[in-house]
């Protein structure tokens, strides 16, 4: 039988515009010869719907949704994902289900184990995990092994030290599983999907199964979704994988063991002694395009570099369009990180729809507004300047009487790029574009930047990409086409704050900036244990203590788009006033409160 595994962007709470979807490519799998179509997890709702699943309202939709859908259903069956009623009388109301449909009804509710509960996940908050044994789901004369996500990253020996006492995985091949079917919503970051596919391999070697895999594919606010389905044979391998970061469908053949195969050791006594069944894949189709099937087979992975540039695009793209944004306003600095930031811009949005606005002052370099100005020029976006300086003029004459002292230092400083924040935030409000606050990782994980000013927008676009990475994703881009000026990419980081400014005036070098952050931010290492790997005792010091007394920024920072295993935000939930970690006595310097 033939099985149509689904890469669908769903739109988080727009259950009747994503049901209509989904129903639209079962259809047309169904037209293609598909007896079995396969959505992500919480396809139906999008995901994550986080709170929203505390509203009645939102649940009865659901439950509209997934009556409306089963009834739709066919000859071929409708595997999808979405919040289900927990039967049980304790516990939270809801479960993370899949949902297997055929002939008008549910044919079977198969709620979710494990719960993730770390980094950007929170299941647990709404969820309640079902503890029933994971039982296959037969259909068309086959024992199908159907779990949700997070069931299958607890294998034994896999991990140093597992999450959960279950293995649901084990369990389904235990209990006479003949293939595997995992609908997952699993966000990307550049170093997962090594990780995703080694699991993958491993529970197909260990088991002896076959497993079908598909993943959502799109942005949700910070989150970004790669989709690249998977179809591995019982041997653990690859024979097949789906584009990522792009919808479509990627069909494979299923058919039952041929007499004389061997039942996988896994199964259990009670499971009937089936063998696996054996997978052949066939080919790829987005039903919304005009293009004929392509041939299925194994893609190696993106280098890092590459799926970091395809998840900003994405990240942007649905952005944009999910909350209604159709175009993107940006200050031009003429320095690297604004260039990068309005290249990706005018690569999601269309360069029609990206208007650059150069704000010099009194330190604005003429090397820093050519740069601008030659970017503009090389990507064909619109472009505006307004000086700053009437403004900042009249600020300081306006603050000289409550300022004896004169404002000269970080107070001056700052008052620019609030003056810029403040006129890109006018013409944001008057004429509805997004605007993309430019600050890295780096930047932001030790407060060098200016509340109300440079952080000032919709969409941190960059806010989860280090200072080195930007500069390597910058050289990536311009591989081809020399978009952005060499100048821009050779000369010294600077603010342009003050007369000379360089970054590395306040900062230590870059590169070794991003390997401490690296260390403590993303891999969760100590002070100790950084100095012992060779960091200078007092760059780890203070850098670990901008890290934390910047933590009140970042929580009044716009939303960034997630590309590393740690990103700030949802997933780096740490305290604004706080004593630790346990270092000498400090208080917050001027150059760190702006």
């Amino acid at each position: 039988m033939r099985v149509a595994l689904c890469q669908l962007n769903s739109t988080v709470g727009d259950m009747a515009g994503n049901a209509a979807r989904m129903l639209a490519w079962y259809r047309a799998a169904a037209h293609r010869g598909a007896s079995l179509v396969v959505f992500p997890e919480l396809s139906l709702t999008g995901y994550p719907p986080r709170d929203l699943l505390d509203l009645d309202d939102f649940l009865r939709a659901v439950g509209e949704s997934v009556f409306s859908l089963a009834g739709a259903s066919g000859r071929a069956g409708l595997l999808f994902g979405a919040p289900l009623p927990n039967p049980r009388s304790t516990g939270k109301h809801i479960m993370n289900a899949a949902v297997f449909c055929a002939e008008g009804r549910v044919l079977a509710e198969v709620g979710k184990k494990l719960l993730p509960i770390y980094d950007v996940f929170d299941e647990a908050r709404h969820f309640e995990p079902d503890p029933e044994p994971a039982c296959p789901v037969e259909f068309a004369g086959l024992r199908w092994g159907v779990h949700v996500c997070e069931d299958a990253w607890n294998e034994d020996g896999f991990w140093p030290r597992r999450l959960y006492t279950r293995d649901p995985v084990q369990e389904l091949a235990a209990a006479g599983a003949q293939v595997l079917v995992n609908i997952s919503a699993s966000p990307f970051h550049a170093r997962k999907i090594p990780v995703r596919r080694a699991i993958f391999e491993s529970h197909c070697r260990r088991l002896g199964l076959p497993l079908l895999y598909t993943n959502a594919v799109g942005g949700n606010d910070e989150l970004v979704f790669d989709g690249e389905a998977y179809v591995y044979d019982g041997a653990g391998r690859l024979l097949a994988s789906g584009l990522p970061f792009e919808e479509g469908m990627l069909f494979v053949e299923v058919e039952p063991a041929a007499p004389g195969d061997a039942v996988p050791a896994a199964a259990g006594a009670g499971s009937g002694g089936a063998p696996p069944a054996r997978v052949r894949p066939l080919f790829g189709w987005n039903p919304d395009r005009d293009r004929e099937p392509e041939e299925a087979k194994p893609r190696p992975e993106l280098e890092a570099i590459d799926s970091i540039h395809r998840a900003l695009l994405l990240g942007l793209r649905d952005y944009a369009a999910k909350c209604g944004f159709r175009s993107a306003v940006l200050g031009l600095s003429g320095g690297i990180d604004s260039a990068l930031t309005a290249v990706l811009a005018a690569e999601a949005l269309g360069p029609e729809h990206v208007w650059g606005i150069s704000l010099p002052g009194r330190y604005s370099s003429p090397g820093s507004l050519a740069d601008a100005q030659a970017l503009v020029q090389n990507l064909g976006i619109r472009h505006h300047t307004l000086s700053i300086e009437p403004m900042f003029t009249a600020s300081l004459d306006t603050l000289a009487s409550a300022v004896p002292g004169g404002t000269a230092g970080v107070t001056e400083e700052n008052l620019q790029a609030r003056i810029r924040g403040l006129l890109l935030m006018a013409l944001s409000n008057r004429y509805g574009h997004l605007l993309l606050s430019t600050g890295n990782k780096s930047e932001l994980a030790v407060g060098y930047c200016t509340l109300y000013g440079d952080m000032a927008g919709g969409l941190a676009l960059i806010s989860d990409v280090p200072k080195t990475t930007v500069y390597a994703l910058s050289r990536h881009l311009n591989r081809t086409r020399p978009v952005i000026p060499e100048s821009t990419l050779t000369k010294p980081p600077s603010a342009e704050l003050k007369p000379d400014q360089a970054d590395q005036d306040t900062l230590p070098p870059y590169e070794l900036l991003d390997a401490i952050l690296e260390g403590y931010v993303e891999e969760g290492r100590r002070v100790p244990e950084l100095i012992r790997s060779g960091f200078p005792e007092d760059v780890v010091l203070r850098i670990v203590r901008l890290v934390s007394g910047a933590e009140y920024k970042r929580r009044q920072a716009a939303p960034g788009i997630k590309i590393s295993p740690k990103a700030f935000g949802s997933g780096r939930r740490m305290p604004i006033a706080t004593a630790w970690p346990p270092l000498e006595s400090h208080a917050r310097t001027p150059s760190e409160s702006g």
